[in-house]
């Protein structure tokens, strides 16, 4: 009796044990779990995969099929594990009655406002696979004009970090060991003493040459975060020859495409432009918008506030002037939006074929600086050995 006994406190004891040790795992994967969420929360859903989920879930729900079905199916093929695990909510909120636009409220991060405004209005009117697939079409060509421009800078990117690299190994292991031959540093041309300075930079100073960029970098990081700061930035931004120019045309269209979404989704002109004007990611252009919806809430028609505008041009201002009388202000922004859309483009095609040779200048210019000052007290001790 005893020895069962005794047996009886052992299962008892192991028992206890195994609970333990259960509520130590599961607190572990509650705390793994949360730490997921919290790294998930940092990061957004890319347009291109938004522009895919939008046309198969407006292909399904055109198809008459259960819009949290839809979703459930999207979610098992999705290979993002960020926008997995949104749609894995967006699956659990659906089946409480909400709808889509109030799930994608949760995530600002990755649905920006004016994509919220334009599903919300259409869930009101039940064409819900219309505003989908009107989304997808004007992020796609949102999309391609971005990738376009990255596209364009990925060639001069690559020749700058290249061209910095070969210079700097240069600078550290080839430039002392050929000016190690001269003895008397104070007669050398000023180009040789120049490229004796960048090398001393190299050689003994490149941690506190990487030092001052992160500073740099952190500190333009953090005051661009301040509205002042912002608005000087985006300024010069607008101001550069001729990447201000396309960074302008972008904004135009982005605007363009924008309103004109919200526009033709029935929200008002006034709630459109307050939307818009956060979409176009520029605090120049976000402050002028501003403006421009509190001057048509006390009563001023759009064309009258943009008139005689540098920001907006006058080919703009002249055909909302005809459109906005029409009542067809919506299709006018969005073909002023394809326009400058072609603008865009054929600016970018003419900036690759004057980058290239602009770029092979450069790094003949560098190229012949760097032979002159080497060779040039070679000529120079050459001379004097003959003269001699």
């Amino acid at each position: 009796m005893a020895d069962f006994l005794i047996l009886d406190d052992d299962k008892k004891s192991d028992s206890g044990n195994n609970v333990k040790n259960d509520n130590i795992a599961w607190k572990n994967w509650d705390f793994m779990e949360k730490l997921n969420d919290l790294v998930m929360s940092f990061q957004k859903v890319k347009v291109s995969e938004k522009v895919i989920f939008y046309r198969l879930l407006s292909t399904m729900t055109n198809a008459w099929m259960w819009l949290v079905k839809s979703v459930i199916i999207l979610e098992k093929q999705e290979k993002n594990p960020v926008f997995k695990k949104i749609m894995w909510v967006f699956c659990d909120e659906l089946k409480e009655w909400k709808n889509l636009s109030e799930c994608m409220m949760s995530y600002p991060n990755s649905f920006w406002e004016a994509e919220i405004w334009i599903i919300k209005a259409w869930e009101k009117t039940w064409q819900l696979n219309r505003a989908l697939s009107d989304l997808a079409d004007q992020l796609e060509k949102v999309e391609s004009i971005s990738w376009k421009i990255k596209g364009a800078m990925m060639y001069p990117m690559f020749i700058i970090i290249v061209v910095i690299w070969v210079v700097a190994v240069m600078m550290i292991m080839v430039v002392p060991k050929l000016l190690e031959i001269f003895d008397s540093k104070d007669d050398l041309p000023w180009s040789t003493k120049a490229l004796m300075f960048m090398s001393d930079l190299f050689v003994n100073y490149w941690m506190y040459m990487i030092l001052v960029v992160v500073i740099i970098y952190f500190w333009i990081y953090a005051w661009r975060k301040t509205p002042n700061w912002l608005y000087v930035l985006d300024d010069f931004k607008l101001k550069i020859p001729v990447f201000g120019t396309i960074n302008r045309k972008l904004i135009l269209s982005k605007f363009s495409r924008v309103f004109s979404s919200l526009v033709w989704s029935w929200v008002s002109i006034v709630e459109s432009l307050r939307i818009t004007a956060d979409a176009v990611w520029n605090e120049v252009y976000k402050q002028r918008i501003t403006l421009l919806s509190e001057d048509i809430a006390s009563g001023i028609k759009m064309w009258e506030s943009l008139d005689w505008d540098k920001l907006f041009p006058d080919m703009m201002v002249q055909m909302i002037q005809v459109w906005e009388q029409t009542a067809k202000l919506d299709q006018t922004i969005l073909k002023v939006a394809d326009f400058y859309d072609d603008q865009v483009d054929n600016t970018i095609w003419v900036l690759n074929k004057l980058l290239e040779p602009f770029i092979l200048v450069s790094l003949a210019i560098i190229v012949w600086f760097i032979a002159v000052a080497i060779m040039q007290p070679i000529m120079n001790l050459w001379d004097t050995i003959t003269q001699s």
